[in-house]
């Protein structure tokens, strides 16, 4: 019987385009499982879309498209990224698919009529960004305690699934099965913050929205999101609640693992096991909340502006030069941090200088010294025991760790043993060698054992960078790239072919001033077309005025913009914090004028660049229709914070 694994990620919420730090976990996830199909596993690997609730009908409304316009479109960006990183998924469910919907709604009548579920009322604090009520005394200075987002007060009749009545059966299956949540911080989480303690029935229905799928014989209820996206992990395997089961079901579940973010872990770690018991059906071997990726060590977020998009990363840097850098630099179980810069970095001195470096030098030697002749294990040097000793240590603890999914551990004892191949060189010193015809077989020795280290290094590798190793495999002109092809001296004789250049050295000052011209096209290209008659501007309900949040703020520092003329640089208190501030005046005010005048700011004006400088905010002044003079709106009496009605 074939070893069987079967792999998920957690379904993308089709909100907007995905960013690095949402692709992060396919990228994570594809290695693992190519790494098990080379291990001899027979895989399955899953992946999605989330494309119910409130959040995304609102976001329909807004565009002025149907929910499902909306979902179809990012599903398909999301599908596209992940084809331009190379994610080998063998199946993608949406949780708009037919058979997923059919055995949602039949799922819930089932806990519905079994007593597992129950009608009430609900009344607390929603978050609609997290689709979760939540109690007064859970939130974070009155916002969501998961994203910090605004949340209203509701109260609806709601249907409810009881979680008390199998925490104690689930504490047990922890406790039983010590890697069922991993890694072990995580797990300790859980158990302290949740499961020690009775924990409350969840709200399973709702509303107050109506894009999800309807309860049956109740359709004013849509199923909670949540339930709905748990599910897909079985029906995206043909699990039927009335016990018709497809073959895949039977053949990979339980899971052997569901890859997740940290942050969804109580969803993944409690309501889910619940679920499945009070459905009857096994639960997962394990949950892994994996950490997250940081922009300069700050959560990813729209709002920040501190967004990094996949297309752009592949643009500068190559697929799989991306793939290499967020599976390297994310630690087993702490948050990574991600900037052009650093991929640039880690680009150059793994990728460009220790490995692509290493074979285009050996592939460079074959061909001055040997032409077209085979090169073949030969006269030993003093220095190949060390160097065949480091790669049989970096074969296996490489295994041990891909098998804990220690990706980034595993990828660099895979680095340190290709830094012994470039020692080396150094150390055997070919091009002397080379220079003495009583030693051409010596030479010829320490070639073949290069190659053979450039071969083993890459198999090693292609779980992380695929489409590099098909080329190095080509070049080698080798078979042998299998784990069972690991032994030293497996291919015994090479015949090489030219190689392309793997990663070119970059310069990162070139490719930061790439960065900063492409987003200054971003930034014009989003901006909305001028109005030319500016007196013609169209009406506005006290419901668009009340979008503008403006407040006082005080000029205390006001400078010349570096690169741009035209443009002051301003600092200014609003009370809650010191914002930097761009403007258009410069032909207007001298910055010295300036400081300590109180002023009018928009508050909730998304921040932009402006030639290389942040700007939040906006401050309001009066011109004439051809800006030939111009003065600032200023305040006295109130001070920095203060709202302007």
């Amino acid at each position: 019987m074939s070893k069987k694994f079967y792999l998920t990620t957690a379904i993308a919420y089709t909100s907007s385009k995905p960013h690095i730090g949402n692709v992060y976990e396919a990228i994570l996830a594809d290695s693992i499982v190519r790494y098990k199909k080379m291990d001899g596993y027979d895989t399955y690997f899953q992946t999605g879309t989330d494309e119910h609730g409130q959040k995304i009908e609102q976001k329909a409304i807004k565009m002025g498209v149907t929910p499902k316009q909306h979902v179809d479109k990012v599903s398909k960006e999301l599908r596209d990224t992940y084809d331009m990183v190379n994610i080998n998924y063998d199946h993608f469910i949406r949780t708009t698919d037919e058979y997923h919907e059919k055995q949602v709604a039949k799922a819930f009548d089932k806990l519905l009529k079994q007593g597992d579920i129950y009608k009430g009322f609900y009344e607390g604090y929603y978050c609609v960004d997290c689709e979760s009520y939540f109690t007064e005394k859970d939130l974070k200075d009155g916002c969501c305690p998961d994203c910090g987002a605004k949340v209203s007060l509701n109260k609806e009749e709601a249907y409810f699934l009881k979680l008390e009545p199998y925490r104690g059966r689930l504490l047990n299956y922890i406790n039983e099965n010590p890697h069922f949540i991993e890694p072990e911080m995580r797990k300790n989480e859980m158990i302290n913050n949740f499961l020690k303690n009775p924990i409350p029935d969840l709200c399973v229905s709702r509303t107050s929205y109506k894009w999800g799928i309807p309860v049956i014989n109740d359709e004013k209820h849509v199923i909670y999101v949540w339930i709905d996206a748990l599910s897909n992990y079985i029906t995206g395997l043909g699990y039927d609640v009335d016990g018709n089961n497809g073959e895949l079901f039977k053949k990979f579940w339980p899971a052997d693992v569901h890859l997740i973010g940290k942050d969804i872990l109580r969803f993944h770690t409690i309501y889910w096991p619940i679920m499945l018991m009070a459905l009857g059906v096994e639960l997962p071997k394990q949950v892994f909340g994996h950490p997250w990726i940081l922009t300069n060590h700050n959560k990813m977020s729209k709002s920040k502006g501190n967004v990094i998009y996949t297309d752009d990363l592949i643009k500068y840097f190559g697929v799989d030069a991306v793939r290499y850098y967020v599976l390297h630099e994310i630690p087993f179980a702490a948050d990574g941090n991600i900037t052009y810069e650093l991929v640039c970095e880690r680009s150059n001195s793994d990728l460009a200088n220790t490995y692509g470096n290493l074979v285009s030098r050996t592939i460079a030697m074959v061909k001055k010294y040997f032409g077209d002749e085979k090169i073949t294990k030969s006269t030993a040097t003093a220095f190949d025991a060390e160097l065949i000793a480091t790669f049989d240590k970096a074969k296996a603890n490489y295994h041990d760790l891909m098998d804990q999914f220690k990706v980034a551990d595993a990828l660099e004892e895979v680095m340190v043993a290709l830094r012994a191949a470039n020692k080396y060189i150094d150390e055997t010193a070919p091009w002397v060698l080379a220079k003495d015809s009583s030693r051409k077989e010596e030479l010829r020795n320490v070639l073949y054992n290069l190659l053979e280290a450039i071969r083993i290094g890459s198999v090693l590798l292609e779980p992380a960078m695929p489409q590099t190793e098909a080329k190095v495999f080509k070049a080698l002109g080798t078979d042998k790239v299998q784990f069972s092809d690991l032994a030293w001296g497996t291919h015994t004789e090479y015949s090489v072919t030219p190689c392309e250049i793997l990663f070119k050295r970059l310069d990162v000052n070139e490719v930061m001033e790439q960065v900063a011209a492409d987003e200054a096209k971003k930034e014009a290209a989003s901006k909305p077309e001028v109005v030319e008659n500016k007196d013609e501007k169209p009406e506005i309900t006290i419901d668009d005025f009340d979008k503008l949040d403006l407040v006082v703020g005080e000029i205390v520092e006001a400078n010349k913009h570096p690169k741009a003329d035209k443009l002051l640089v301003f600092k200014v208190n609003i009370g809650t914090e010191v914002r930097q501030i761009v403007s258009g005046i410069a032909k207007f005010y001298k910055p010295e004028e300036l400081v300590g005048k109180k002023v009018i700011v928009v508050k909730n004006l998304k921040a932009i660049k402006l030639r290389g400088e942040e700007s939040h905010g906006m401050l309001l002044c009066g011109s004439d229709a051809d800006d030939s003079y111009l003065e600032l709106v200023n305040i006295d009496k109130c001070k920095p914070g203060d709202t302007v009605r």
